[in-house]
């Protein structure tokens, strides 16, 4: 296990079973690394989206408290979830490996980039939580 940022092939990702070996499994790691940070960002955008709508339309209809818990409820299963990525990806980070930091961080502006950045009506910001792992 390395303690300092290294570059090479071999990498020890989240469990043990997951090694790579040879370029092309490493080039594999590296696409499901970018993939996953860029799924994060997509999940945290339908999160806020869904919060926004549901606190909108709550607003708009006081009566309806079955809508405003389930809508509460699916919130925070779109936040567990997203915190559960968020964490998976902190823990491949932790590998200490050049290309898998560099595929995460990637996946993350690019996930923003098309996911949270390009957006017609209005920017999806939460102020409340810098955390890019919750």
């Amino acid at each position: 296990m390395h303690l300092t940022l290294y570059w090479g092939k071999n990498v020890t990702l989240l469990v043990d079973s997951w090694k790579t070996d040879s370029w092309l499994s490493y080039l594999f790691t590296l696409l499901a690394c970018f993939l996953f940070s860029s799924f994060y960002q997509y999940m945290e955008d339908r999160r806020l989206r869904f919060r926004s709508l549901s606190s909108s339309s709550s607003s708009a209809v006081p009566l309806l408290p079955k809508y405003q818990r389930s809508a509460k409820f699916a919130t925070a299963v779109l936040f567990g979830v997203n915190s559960a990525i968020g964490y998976l990806l902190m823990l491949a980070l932790m590998s200490f490996n050049g290309g898998v930091f560099l595929a995460v961080v990637s996946g993350l502006a690019v996930g923003y980039l098309f996911f949270r950045l390009i957006d017609d009506e209005e920017p999806w910001v939460v102020i409340d939580n810098a955390c890019a792992c919750a």
